[in-house]
């Protein structure tokens, strides 16, 4: 392989060898044959109903509380301008997802960062921020396999996130499109499906599990909320795209969508393991929490070692990765997230050699 062809650990999409394109060609086939008049129409700016409905049985709540939207970063933008005006106090991971960061400060939210531990969020530290005044209107939660750093959340920390939701009067706005790319371990229960208080809204995608190019995503949460939220969608673009929409039900409804997320699964588990394994044979001293689902490994270098060099000497090298800094408000100067998701397992020990060898310049 040569230096010139990049290996990329930045994207956080899955690479085209794990994407159904043959079940998507079919369901798109299905989708024109079985509702040309729904897919062809403006629709609704709540999704096209019967994905909608699949949505709803899934999570076990009426379908009035499910709007479907253009990727869950649309989902992510439409709650935040629900309830964020500028002033607010808002509650995130530490480090968390960098568009969630850029969205919050955009709409003038004074954003709180409260620190990731292995079983994910400090939730005493939340508490103590809560005890001295803090009233966030809402806490961004990525609960399964966190970007950037790859953890879980532990089920009595999603038990103690609810019972602080419920005791300080904010919303848990759980994050979670990785849940279902899951390697090892059990699946923890959802917040949303914990949540007797009316205190969660739950964001999830079919950009992980089916591809990122049908941008489907879609929010649950208190049907007040959803119907507030899907007035504002209709005068945005009066509805979504039916036809993206109706493909991701077709591939659902056929049973393609549980194949797609074993294919995705699969392959991610293989090479998440090959990267921890690499890492460790070829950079003595770098830490991480090996993820047990997912698309990202999150790693510090070894003392003294300045991410900002290496992200520069590492493109020099051919490969590209994401900065721990890109991530926090501060901090993260010795950090670096990497994306296993796209790159094949013949490029992962290469990549790792050029990492490897792009540390070592930095530390020379």
């Amino acid at each position: 392989m040569t230096t010139e062809q990049l290996i990329s650990f930045a994207r956080g999409a899955p690479s085209l060898d794990i994407v159904d394109v043959e079940g998507l060609k079919a369901a798109a086939v299905r989708a024109f044959e079985a509702d040309p008049a729904g897919i062809t129409a403006y629709g609704t700016s709540v999704g096209y109903p019967p994905l909608r409905k699949w949505i709803a049985d899934k999570h076990g709540v009426s379908v009035d509380q499910v709007l479907v939207t253009n990727g869950s970063l649309q989902a992510d933008a439409f709650l935040f301008d629900y309830l964020v005006q500028s002033g607010d106090a808002v509650v995130v991971e530490r480090p968390t997802y960098d568009r969630t960061l850029l969205n919050l400060r955009n709409k003038g939210g004074q954003v709180h960062q409260v620190t990731i531990q292995p079983d994910g969020v400090d939730t005493d530290e939340l508490r103590k921020l809560l005890e001295s005044g803090v009233r966030p209107k809402l806490a961004h939660i990525i609960p399964n396999y966190q970007n950037p750093a790859g953890v879980t959340l532990s089920l009595e920390k999603r038990r103690a996130l609810l019972d602080l939701a419920g005791e300080y009067g904010f919303t848990i706005f759980e994050d979670d499109p990785y849940a279902d790319i899951r390697f090892r371990g059990e699946a923890l229960p959802s917040m949303l499906s914990m949540d007797d208080k009316g205190v969660v809204v739950h964001a999830s995608s079919f950009t992980k599990t089916v591809c990122p190019g049908v941008r489907v995503g879609y929010l649950v949460g208190p049907a007040t909320l959803i119907a507030g939220i899907a007035k504002r969608a209709t005068n945005l673009y009066i509805s979504p795209g039916m036809v993206a929409q109706a493909i991701v039900h077709e591939f659902c409804v056929s049973g393609d969508i549980d194949r797609s997320i074993q294919t995705v699964s699969t392959a991610l588990g293989e090479r998440a393991s090959l990267l921890a394994t690499a890492l460790r044979e070829h950079i003595p001293g770098v830490r991480f929490t090996e993820p047990d689902g997912g698309y990202f490994l999150w790693i510090e270098l070894p003392e003294g070692v300045s991410a900002d060099k290496v992200f520069t000497a590492a493109a020099e090298r051919g490969v590209a990765v994401v900065k721990g800094s890109d991530f926090l408000l501060e901090g993260g100067e010795g950090a670096l997230r990497l994306a296993f998701s796209a790159v094949t397992v013949d490029q992962i020990e290469e990549g790792v050699r050029r990492l490897a060898a792009a540390v070592e310049a930095v530390r020379g």
